[in-house]
């Protein structure tokens, strides 16, 4: 027992610090979701306080000492256990590549600039924008360089190594070369193809917030959303947040359109079926936390891209629909559905693009955050490179900033390096999809009569309740049989829109 006694200790310190994780995790959903404008220098002051305390904790010059001396007898532990420790490790290299001062400020500029994000996108207003980003901009450089020079990798990497951890941005440029080699001439054929049919018949509105609501709600049960463990609310960009006992996910709503907020809603489900889904033995350390950010855009892009756009969801959710909007008519038709959610159509807004021009939504933002990062594009310039991306990527014209580079919240909070896990997450999520419905014949069956237990069932086996106990490349090998890789996703397009 007394040679435990390390690992013991650690565990007792994560535990702790999962703590203040959580609390710091609450605070910044009520920020997004329901905090007053007037509350954000409190905020900003009780979010640095705690991460600056969270990271005294982490950094304690006896916790490196603990770590050495557990590793020392890592032969003694279980497999989760020694996972564990090389989560711990991992979590502790990060914080000691930073100074406590560091912490605190990019919490203060990162709070603050996501409030001035926020009514700049509202208001199309870049300058404001690009007045607090600044700060952010630089303080994030400063920690990219840290980490690097403490891991041994580039500053994006060092970045990227706390979404995708193992990641390089090597492995990623080689997927995204094989996507821009396929997804052109798949573009082309997938429009010829949709050109030959009749256009989707506009679902007309205006659809309530209530009865939005009421249709998320829905479908969140449906598909085994523990209400007893989370809630539903809005905010100006969805997201998932909160802890895995405790998940809070965002939508946000427009009268004109329910279709966008529906499939936030389920985007955010499958987010959240995987918090809930974590192994609970191991809630309050590193091992039982979700295994990176591919995985978790995994999650959410399996249930909204490969489920809940395919023949057997829209078969279940079209009667579903009509009851709850009171539609009637051929524009509340399976057919006239599945041709709605299934529109190729470049177009401008990320968290509305179809499954096929999505990657080059997040190409572009892959590119523009690597060279923000290293200095080769001055924030200034970022709107312009923006729309000769979109330009170049998808033949769309940017109208305005909102529209553009004031879209999407990660930049405004300091989240560089998070970007190209969506799509490596739909990827993973091809793969995972392409996998269960091979192992289990009830899955496609079930999903059609709104029983969704035989697929929770599977990813709660092979992927939600092994938490960080695997690589992303292990974990995925294990389930599928091969490491990331595009070739699912190809063959699931070709599928879905040529054939």
């Amino acid at each position: 027992m007394q040679a435990m006694k390390p690992y013991a200790e650690l565990e007792q310190r994560f535990r702790r610090l999962s703590a203040v994780g959580g609390a710091l995790a609450m605070l910044g959903w009520d920020q997004s979701a329901m905090m007053p404008e007037g509350g954000a220098e409190a905020r900003a002051e009780q979010m640095a306080t705690l991460s600056v305390l969270r990271h005294e904790w982490l950094t304690d010059p006896a916790l490196g000492g603990l770590l050495e001396a557990a590793e020392e007898q890592a032969d003694r532990l279980t497999d989760w256990q020694r996972a564990n420790l090389r989560e711990m490790r991992h979590e502790w290299r990060h914080a000691t590549a930073l100074n406590g001062k560091l912490v605190d400020a990019l919490s203060r500029a990162a709070a603050t600039c996501e409030m001035v994000w926020r009514k700049a996108k509202k208001e199309n207003d870049f300058k404001a924008f690009a007045k607090v980003f600044g700060p952010v901009l630089e303080l994030t450089r400063e920690a990219a360089a840290a980490k690097a020079a403490l891991l041994g990798r580039s500053p994006y990497d060092a970045l990227l190594d706390e979404y995708y951890p193992g990641g390089s941005s090597k492995s990623i440029d080689a997927i995204f070369a094989d996507l821009g080699k396929f997804l052109p001439g798949f573009i082309d054929k997938a429009l010829a193809r949709q050109a030959k049919k009749p256009a989707p018949l506009p679902i007309s509105g205006p659809f309530s917030t209530d009865k939005q609501r009421e249709a998320g709600l829905f479908f969140m049960k449906a598909l085994g959303f523990d209400f007893h463990h989370g809630r539903l609310d809005v905010s100006a960009h969805p997201f998932t947040g909160g802890t895995p006992s405790d998940v809070r996910i965002t939508t946000r709503y427009a009268d004109e359109d329910f279709t966008r907020s529906l499939m936030g809603v389920l985007h955010e489900t499958g987010h959240a079926l995987y918090e809930l889904g974590l192994p609970g033995k191991w809630q309050h350390q590193p091992v039982g936390r979700a295994g990176g950010m591919v995985l978790h855009e995994s999650q959410s892009l399996l249930v909204e891209m490969q489920v809940c756009r395919g023949d057997e969801f829209l078969s279940f959710a079209t009667p579903v629909l009509r009851r709850i909007f009171g539609g009637d008519g051929p524009a509340w038709s399976l057919e006239n559905l599945q041709r709605t959610y299934r529109r190729v159509q470049p177009s401008l807004i990320r968290v509305d693009a179809d499954e096929v021009t999505y990657p080059a939504h997040v190409i572009l933002r892959y590119r523009l955050e690597q060279m923000l990062l290293s200095g080769d594009l001055a924030i200034n310039d970022l709107p312009d490179a923006w729309a000769d991306g979109m330009q170049t990527l998808l033949g769309v014209d940017v109208p305005d900033h909102g529209h553009g580079c004031l879209q999407d919240i990660h930049w405004s909070t300091g989240s560089i390096g998070y970007f190209p896990t969506y799509t490596l997450g739909a990827l993973a999520a091809a793969q995972l999809f392409a996998a269960a419905k091979a192992a289990d014949p009830a899955i496609q069956p079930g999903i059609a009569k709104g029983d969704f237990k035989p697929l929770l069932r599977w990813l709660r086996k092979h992927v939600h309740s092994l938490g960080s106990l695997l690589s992303t490349d292990d974990l995925l090998r294990q389930a599928t049989g091969n490491p990331l890789n595009a070739t699912a996703f190809k063959a699931h397009l070709k599928a879905r829109y040529l054939s």
